[in-house]
């Protein structure tokens, strides 16, 4: 091979990693501003100059090949390589500046993130935030997304991420409704009192214990549900019943003892848990915006209280890779 040949094939190897990333053809040639066909062809000469297949083509999906997968990491280097060298002025002789994007779950969002935002923006005042509450699954590259915050125990692959919290749940009543009604002892008693839940799915009201060794399940009912953390613990305020909450929403409640913790021996395990994560695309150089403000959110909840009496410090960041990619 000759040694001039990498270089009339910079942009193939370029636009070969933006197909990966993005999963198809067509949604690399939007981002490009290219057409699908001038994009299929540019892979296409990229395999024919390597003398092999990289991506292996069915219908509705694209894998990568053996040698793809090699071929891909390499490439992805060189792109990030690329950035980085755009970057070194905003890196060594600006301040971070820009728009950053963080798509968050709703009650996270205005119960864990928004309070921190006034004294981001003021520490970085070339950054702007747009945070964008909203309870569904966002694709970051296609939804042009810098950030996204999900709470999950299996991070997706294709992404990096920092753990923030680990979001503890608990079940919380006012002094009130336990003097009228009783305080449960034990789990199974839950099956007597007015229980508030999520609701989305049956499992929502098959509330799961442990206590060491022993698991107990109890199926409880109650005459009002919500799915919306903040709306049950304004039932839970207006005595309706025994509501299942994340710490971060009960927390400041707790402390004032407007409400008390329920059967605070077991542990409490519903069927929506897992961490915070703090998740982004994979890559070596991430622009000045975005580290100060993953930082930020490390430095502010790395210290918060994750479960009662108890703090805890933010995990590494993790890489969540895997090299099959949809159509």
């Amino acid at each position: 091979m000759s040694i001039n040949l990498p270089l009339p094939l910079l942009s193939e190897m370029a636009i070969f990693v933006r197909v990966v990333e993005s999963g198809s053809f067509s949604a690399a040639a939007r981002q490009l501003g290219l057409t699908p066909s001038s994009t299929s062809r540019s892979v296409a000469r990229l395999e024919k100059a390597l003398g092999t297949r990289l991506l292996n083509r069915s219908t509705r999906k694209l894998r990568l090949s053996e040698a793809g997968e090699e071929v891909y990491r390499r490439c992805s280097d060189m792109v990030g390589a690329a950035r980085a060298v755009l970057e070194v002025s905003g890196q060594f002789n600006q301040a971070p500046a820009g728009i950053v994007r963080l798509s968050v779950p709703k009650a996270v969002g205005s119960t864990v993130i928004h309070p921190h935002m006034a004294d981001f923006l003021r520490r970085y005042p070339a950054v702007d935030v747009q945070l964008l509450l909203e309870d569904r699954y966002v694709d970051l590259i296609d939804e042009n997304v810098d950030l996204a915050i999900r709470i999950t125990d299996r991070p997706p692959p294709g992404l990096v991420g920092r753990q923030l919290l680990t979001i503890e749940h608990l079940l919380c009543a006012t002094p009130q409704y336990l003097a009228e009604h009783g305080q449960p002892a034990h789990p199974r008693d839950l099956a007597g009192h007015s229980c508030i839940y999520l609701a989305e799915e049956p499992a929502d009201s098959r509330w799961k214990f442990r206590q060491g060794a022993k698991v107990v399940h109890v199926n409880v009912r109650g005459r009002y549900a919500a799915n919306h953390t903040g709306v049950r613990l304004d039932a839970v305020l207006n005595h309706i019943g025994i509501g299942s909450l994340p710490l971060f929403t009960a927390q400041a409640a707790l402390a004032r003892g407007e409400i008390i913790q329920v059967l605070p021996e077991w542990s409490f395990l519903p069927h929506y848990h897992g961490g915070a994560w703090l998740l982004y695309p994979a890559t070596r150089h991430l622009p000045p915006k975005l580290k100060v403000f993953i930082d930020f959110l490390v430095e502010r909840l790395g210290d918060q209280a994750l479960r009662p009496g108890q703090g805890a410090a933010a995990l590494p960041e993790q890489r969540f890779q895997e090299l099959t990619i949809g159509s």
